[in-house]
């Protein structure tokens, strides 16, 4: 048989396979089903091309994306003061100062969400920053970090270990969002993650994204970490970027969990997306709801995507194309994300973010 034919045969047996596994397990795909559909993928896009011809499939997409890695060291940060803020919707009261303490989380809307175990709210020093601070105590994260709320326990604990190990790292500039959490995590025991995966784990996730496809957006200018609108006002080209920006900076630098975020992602990303992430794009991809579940909320210990932060999602995609996460988990994505452009991630990143989480 030809390499033509037995590429044919390859894909008739994958298809056979998700098929089976989606019959064997309705409404829940198994670890064992999400195997099987990894090892289908591989066999049907590993050492050859559409056309029959053998090819390794280098990494499809090009450089760094340096804005999904923004980080500007040079912006000068105001001095904290002492003086209390208050915020819409809270009867609570925080200075500037406790906010850049990050051994102390924010706690604005204490009636929503269960009581904190110390290590989400306070950590402990000399490293342990604590996690409701940097990632906020309602779990919605930002764009230069995760959003923890609705984390399967055993996901949670396998990134931390993931980590710790350096199975999973961080590319671009060593920011300082990467310093304190690597930092965090090598001193974490076991009775931290737990606490903390638990606590997390038991949150509902918020929709706080709202994307946008446009062209030109706000006029930009860093903040360390992310994109505010430049106070000179005025419109700028948004190119082949996603810009996320909080709608209210201060309540977003006050670490209120509440605050929300428009996302700018390029024209006609959504359909583009929607058409990767549901049919995996003609041998682009793999379809994300055979592993993250038909609404792309989470299987088992597999993570729900949807309504997740664009920009932490751009930066994961090329991550596991790049080999910065190579954890035990990481085989089922490195096939469905070898032959992704920059655009496709994109595209893939914007869609998924539009999402109901």
């Amino acid at each position: 048989m030809g390499s033509i034919g037995v590429w044919i045969v390859r894909l008739a047996e994958e298809r056979q396979r998700r098929e089976e596994a989606i019959l064997i397990f309705p409404g829940r795909i198994s670890l064992r089903a999400l195997t099987l559909i990894a090892i289908a993928f591989a066999a049907s896009s590993d050492g050859f091309a559409q056309d029959g011809v053998g090819s390794s499939h280098p990494p499809a997409s090009d450089g760094l994306p340096a804005w999904a890695f923004l980080w500007d060291p040079t912006v000068q940060v105001p001095p904290p003061t002492d003086t209390p803020n208050m915020l819409p919707g809270s009867t609570a009261a925080f200075s500037w100062k406790q906010a850049r303490d990050l051994f102390a989380a924010l706690d604005w809307h204490p009636d929503a969400h269960p009581a904190m175990p110390d290590i989400v709210a306070n950590g402990r020093k000399p490293d342990i920053r604590a996690c409701g601070s940097c990632h906020r105590v309602e779990g919605t994260g930002g764009p230069e970090n995760a959003s923890l709320a609705g984390l399967p326990v055993d996901y949670f604990v396998q990134q931390i270990a993931d980590f710790k190990s350096g199975a999973r790292t961080m590319s671009g500039p060593q920011r300082i969002s990467t310093q304190v959490m690597m930092a965090s995590v090598r001193s974490m025991t076991d009775a931290d993650i737990s606490a903390a995966a638990d606590y997390f784990s038991a949150l509902k996730r918020k929709r706080v994204i709202k994307v946008v496809e446009t062209d030109m957006i706000p006029k930009t200018g860093p903040s360390r970490l992310f994109y505010v609108r430049s106070p000179e006002g005025g419109l700028e080209p948004l190119g082949r970027r996603i810009v996320e920006m909080p709608d209210d900076v201060v309540q977003f630098e006050l670490r209120d969990s509440r605050a929300t975020f428009t996302a700018y992602v390029p024209l006609g990303s959504l359909a583009k997306g929607e058409a990767l992430a549901k049919t995996g794009g003609s041998g682009v991809t793999a379809a994300c709801g055979l592993c993250h579940g038909p609404d792309l909320k989470g299987v088992d210990t597999v993570p729900g995507i949807a309504g997740r932060s664009p920009t932490y999602i751009m930066r994961q995609l090329y991550e596991f194309q790049h080999g910065s996460r190579a954890g035990a988990a990481s085989a089922l994505m490195k096939p469905t994300v070898e032959k992704l452009s920059q655009d496709d991630m994109i595209a893939l990143a914007a869609y998924v973010s539009s999402l109901d989480p």
